[in-house]
């Protein structure tokens, strides 16, 4: 099997193979050869494609299809499954406007959700915030849907995250063995209307400028595109290529590898297509409970306060305590009134 690597038509982001992580029998030559492709990716952008992923277009054309019958509904129907129901757990709807960054209403709505966790489960008994129940809408085969799709994109979370560890030179199970056997898994869907902001409401973006909180976060994106990422050239658009997933990294990576492997800014423009966009990230991060550990003995790492520098002014690697503690820290200025209710 040959891993090929080519550059996007417009980003210049590579676009990698995948295939022999995916296939349990590929030998370590490809294998080797995709964790080098993934490592310069990480090291250069921070961001990259994936194909060959394993994940059926039919299963991604399914979740799209009733996404799009879900967000066509009235506002005070899906509001029936609003984010202030779901308690602790941080899951359900929210309304177009009703997330922030930096401070500023995102114009999208959406729909949180996460590892589906009974009521019952012991995380949920013990109140861990972003663990429970999710709220699924009454929509025919949604729900099954939408937890078929998370689990097989968290599998390739898993793939992913093994050749990540093979590009550093570790061994494969590094990450799972320490952080991810049971990873926090989040999951948006998101609309991004094309509709035009009220006046007097400060909109700019569909999603302002940010980085993720975790390690490895998986998008699919629908034909009409948004993304741009900020490169060492400046910012780029990273439009939708076909059977693809665009892959980046996030502040505990960052932190991880000392800085070697950078989380990148990223934003997402307002929606003036004519027509909604829908996107589908998947956020594949450390146990709520890991504490994150910078990789001893990392060739190349140089630990340093990059917070002048960064989008929010914070310097990852000097966090210390439990990953649920800096996600808590970050989600919690994205829905600060949701904060005040359930936290």
């Amino acid at each position: 099997m040959t891993t090929e690597t080519v550059s996007s038509p417009v980003a210049g982001l590579p676009v990698i193979d995948i295939a022999a992580l995916v296939n349990p029998v590929a030998d370590d030559a490809a294998r080797a050869a995709v964790a080098h492709a993934i490592g310069s990716a990480c090291r250069e952008h921070g961001f990259f494609y994936i194909r060959h992923h394993g994940v059926p277009q039919e299963l991604i054309d399914r979740l799209h299809a009733l996404s799009q019958a879900f967000f066509s509904w009235p506002e005070e129907r899906k509001m029936q499954w609003r984010m202030a129901l779901g308690g602790r757990a941080w899951r359900g709807y929210f309304k177009v406007g009703g997330e922030l960054t930096s401070g500023l209403p995102d114009w999208k709505e959406g729909l949180y959700l996460g590892t589906e966790l009974a009521a019952e489960h012991p995380l949920v008994q013990a109140g861990t915030p972003v663990h429970g129940p999710n709220l699924f809408p009454e929509l025919e085969g949604y729900r099954e849907t939408i937890l078929q799709y998370m689990d097989a994109v968290t599998q390739v979370g898993h793939r992913v995250m093994e050749g990540i560890a093979l590009s550093l030179g570790l061994p494969a199970g590094y990450f799972s063995q320490r952080y991810t056997a049971d990873p926090l898994v989040l999951f948006r869907i998101f609309n991004y209307p094309s509709i035009d902001v009220p006046a007097g409401v400060d909109a700019p973006w569909g999603v302002g400028e940010h980085t993720d909180y975790g390690l490895l976060t998986i998008l699919y994106q629908d034909r009409i595109g948004g993304l741009s990422v900020h490169t060492p050239g400046g910012w780029v658009d990273a439009p939708p290529l076909p059977g693809t997933f665009v892959c980046n990294i996030g502040d505990m990576l960052d932190r991880m590898t000392g800085g070697l492997y950078k989380s990148t800014p990223h934003r997402v423009r307002r929606n003036t297509s004519g027509t909604d966009r829908l996107s589908f990230p998947l956020f594949f991060d450390p146990n709520f409970e890991a504490r994150v550990q910078r990789i001893e003995g990392l060739a190349g790492a140089r630990v340093r306060d990059d917070s002048s520098e960064r989008w929010d002014k914070a310097n990852v690697h000097a966090f210390n305590g439990r990953y649920g503690d800096y996600l808590l820290a970050k989600v919690s200025k994205v829905f600060p009134q949701l904060k005040d209710e359930v936290l």
